[in-house]
């Protein structure tokens, strides 16, 4: 039956004599033409869903809709039935019985798929901050699912993984894939409490996902995420940290490692959802694994034999570590902090800022000013022992982390300092140090960032009692590439 769907939606004269482009999933057939796109479930039966009826297929066309109009209203145009004419011949949207149904959109440019952009070398941070909003902004509304995800959500990814990639042992080594399977069960034993705590304080939640690179465009000129799963409870209804680690592990896996680290960061100092952290060594592995056998399924065994090799190494990530970097504002911390990131732990280290903390703790949004109220000794004590706590919170479960704060003086540095050795890890401090005049500058040219240190801010810092300084110092007043190298070599990477 579907071979006459395809073959309509194939044919020039369904589309005003236009010729449709084609593109084909291991679960639909999209077809692109004009200003407009149409979407076919295939009719198959796979371990994760069964679309080999009408009726799930409606079902899914609808459920696809609905999930997907939360971050793409203006790309989603409806449901419409491929119908039989009384003439025998098929239509789409007639007046004779459904024979199939197609999900409707709106084109887009293929060129601004995120796939594509970042390939291409046209995602720089400020454009990763804007995709991380957005899928901040879609967790944020998305309904909670207390019952689902946890420790048995991650049970039933780690059997279904397992399960698919059995049926391909002429792609995915029977002994790597077993491997993987029994490394990701002793993960998840550990990580279950995390987890189950995280499902009952409303972090599962009906989620995107499918969150990879092919999935989001720019449309009208903003991050646009589409395509999200509508078929599976199990796929869709996750811990949102696991809908971001896709992203994380795509970008990953395109060489964008920085980008992932920059999209990881800025999740956090949106959500403040440092918890998350922890169980990333396992939630970039199963996704790692599903694009393992997506791509044996698809008749790709390269791509995924590489996934299975990646899914297995991001088992085994490096041991915590604690960086801080100090200076006085506008010395360029928070850049050396990210830029440093990503070359301490995958995809990066959790960069956590005095400046974000204090936003967090004030309720107010990362860009909004806060007046005097917000700068009191008593908020400045409080932001600075929140800085603390969440670094050994980050460290005790395994992942390293950077301290980024002012760290002016000595009581407070020696604090940072305790925290590692608390957590028993490896501590490091640069302290970086500018010319005052460029400080000043570098905070006049400041636009949409965290920080609301003024110039006056820093003319009252300069006449600061520092103490003595042991952490390593870095001169930052030079070129950005030279600072950032300074500060590797003063790390030994």
């Amino acid at each position: 039956m579907q071979a006459d769907v395809l073959a309509l939606l194939s044919a020039r004269r369904t589309h005003g004599g236009k010729r449709p482009r084609r593109i084909d999933t291991h679960i639909s057939s999209v077809f692109l033409v004009g200003d407009k796109v149409w979407k076919l479930k295939k009719a198959v039966r796979l371990p994760f869903l069964d679309f080999t009826s009408l009726e799930a297929r409606r079902r899914a066309c609808e459920a696809e809709l609905e999930v997907n109009r939360r971050a793409a209203p203006d790309l989603y145009l409806g449901v419409v039935p491929v119908t039989r004419e009384g003439d025998g011949t098929l239509a789409l949207g007639g007046n004779g019985e459904p024979v199939d149904w197609l999900v409707h959109m709106r084109r887009f440019d293929q060129r601004t798929l995120f796939s594509t952009l970042v390939g291409a070398n046209r995602v720089d941070r400020h454009r990763i901050h804007a995709l991380t909003e957005a899928v901040w902004n879609f967790h944020r509304m998305a309904p909670v699912r207390k019952d689902r995800g946890g420790a048995a959500g991650l049970t039933w990814t780690i059997d279904t993984n397992d399960a698919s990639m059995a049926a391909h042992p002429d792609i995915l080594a029977p002994a790597k894939a077993k491997a993987l399977t029994a490394q990701s069960r002793e993960w998840l034993a550990r990580l279950g409490p995390v987890l189950e705590e995280r499902r009952e304080r409303g972090l599962v939640r009906q989620c995107h996902g499918d969150l990879h690179c092919g999935n989001i465009c720019l449309f009208e000129g903003k991050p646009t995420l589409f395509d999200a799963i509508e078929f599976s409870e199990d796929i869709a209804c996750i811990d949102v940290f696991y809908d971001l680690a896709f992203l994380l592990m795509d970008l990953d896996q395109r060489g964008a490692r920085p980008l992932a680290g920059y999209a990881l960061n800025h999740y956090l100092d949106l959500s403040g959802d440092y918890q998350g952290v922890g169980p990333l060594p396992l939630l970039l592995s199963l996704r790692a694994g599903v694009r393992a056998h997506v791509c044996a399924t698809m008749g790709m065994p390269e791509q995924a034999q590489a996934y299975l090799n990646s899914a297995l190494a991001y088992l085994s990530p490096p041991p915590p570590r604690l960086l801080a970097v100090g200076g006085l504002s506008g010395s360029g911390k928070s850049r050396m902090g990210r830029e440093l990131a990503p070359l301490l732990a995958v995809p990066a280290a959790a960069v956590v800022r005095t400046d974000s903390l204090r936003k967090q703790m004030m309720g107010v949004g990362l860009l909004e000013k806060l007046g005097p109220e917000g700068y009191t000794p008593e908020i400045t004590e409080r932001t600075y022992q929140a800085l603390y706590d969440t670094c050994l919170q980050v460290l005790k479960s395994g992942h390293s982390a950077v301290a980024d704060a002012v760290f002016a003086k000595p009581e407070q540095r020696n604090a940072i300092e305790r925290v590692a050795r608390d957590a028993g890890v490896p501590f490091q401090g640069l302290w970086l140090e500018s010319p005052p005049h460029l400080s000043a500058q570098r905070i006049k040219t400041r636009k949409a960032n965290v920080s609301d240190a003024t110039v006056a801010v820093l003319e009252s810092q300069l006449g600061y009692d520092l103490g003595v300084i042991t952490w390593a110092r870095v001169e930052t007043g030079g070129s950005k590439i030279k600072a950032l190298s300074d500060g590797r070599a003063a790390l030994g990477l």
